[in-house]
């Protein structure tokens, strides 16, 4: 990982510690774009919601245990590189 990449991820940081979770898993799937954030592991929501913009919150007894971004890619600008 090279000096670009690690600043990108660092101005992150302040972002990630805004989010009331402290455990924070996120995959993204490039065939399908779509970025997976969970923030219980393992978790097991038994109710979801698709809001409008194509953001599906999942649930595990009331409380908010993942969030799945449809169309990641195309939120905001996103600069792609590979090393």
């Amino acid at each position: 990982m090279g000096a670009a990449e690690v600043e990108k991820i660092s101005e992150l940081v302040p972002h990630f510690l805004g989010i009331p979770h402290k455990r924070i898993w996120v995959d993204y799937d490039e065939e399908a774009d779509v970025l997976y954030v969970s923030f219980k592991k393992p978790s097991h929501a038994d109710d979801s919601e698709l809001t409008e913009d194509d953001v599906i919150v999942r649930r595990e007894k009331g409380e908010v245990v993942g969030m799945t971004f449809l169309n990641a890619s195309k939120r905001g600008s996103v600069v792609k590189s590979r090393a």
